[in-house]
């Protein structure tokens, strides 16, 4: 199955899609969030289908509920199935995290405790998810404002065995990392040196929002905003030890003009080329 290329990308939204149609090839490729899709057809089909013409395609999943303590959204999954048969992604990706409960449906991606328990859950929810989608998918590692005391796992040795039980890919959110070690006190750089890189197939690059606590500072995985310096520096780090991957710069709130978005793919690639000079001097 194709690959995405090693180069930037970033999240279609159609309100730009007469600026991307007039310039194909301006990123690598584009990722479009799953639960947009799973309509029959319509306008946002018609564009989509135009623009994996032309560029590489994400589908990056939201409400899977990969981390819930219950079984898989059967009907959910079907539907996930059609649209993946229907385009034939280069990726598909979801979320390390809970969003239902029974019946219930929160819009939101919540944390789970690190157990054996919910390891277990995980596994075969990722099984059943790339059984049932014939194709290998990447979990995303999550921006957390809470810790569990149940814990018995740190996170990215949890990741690295769902990469050990399942033959899943990991998508590392970079910005998810730094908005995690701000409000837990840990160092990002020790998490990183942890973290299973070799089964990283993307990268993820997005903005945060700061409030202050009497605690200190609380960040926000907002995606409403411009990548902050210190997620660049740690993105460069990575790279410097897994060489040049598909990165993509997420902005999904108080979206910009998209030249704006541009800008920040052309920051994403300088560091890429960089990379890439370093790799063959």
């Amino acid at each position: 199955m194709p690959m995405l290329p090693a180069a930037p990308g970033l999240g279609f939204k159609p309100e730009h899609y007469a600026e991307i149609a007039a310039a194909p090839g301006a990123v690598g490729f584009y990722e479009v969030h799953a639960e947009n899709y799973m309509g029959e057809g319509g306008a946002p089909h018609a564009m989509l289908a135009r623009l994996h013409e032309e560029h590489a395609l994400s589908i990056h999943g939201v409400g899977l509920s990969i981390g819930g303590a219950g079984g898989l959204d059967r009907t959910h999954l079907a539907r996930l199935r059609r649209l993946i048969d229907r385009y034939r992604p280069e990726s598909f990706s979801e979320h390390l995290a809970w969003s239902s409960h029974g019946a219930a449906w929160l819009n939101d991606l919540l944390p789970l405790p690190y157990t054996a328990e919910t390891l277990a859950a995980v596994c075969a929810h990722v099984d059943q998810v790339q059984e049932a989608l014939s194709m290998r998918m990447l979990l995303e590692n999550p921006a957390t404002y809470l810790a569990f005391a149940a814990s018995t796992w740190a996170e990215t040795d949890f990741l690295a065995e769902v990469v050990r039980r399942t033959g899943c890919g990991l998508l590392l959110d970079v910005n998810n990392v730094f908005v995690s070690a701000t409000n837990h006190g840990f160092d990002p750089r020790a998490y990183l040196a942890d973290f299973p890189l070799g089964a990283v197939g993307e990268i993820h690059l997005a903005g945060h929002d700061s409030e202050d606590l009497p605690s200190g500072p609380l960040l926000i995985d907002s995606h409403g905003r411009a990548v902050a310096d210190p997620v660049w520096t740690l993105y460069a780090e990575v790279l410097g030890r897994t060489g040049p991957l598909p990165t993509l710069i997420e902005w999904d709130n108080d979206i910009p003009s998209f030249a704006v978005l541009l800008a920040e793919t052309a920051r994403a690639k300088a560091i890429l080329d960089d990379r890439r000079r370093a790799d063959a001097a």
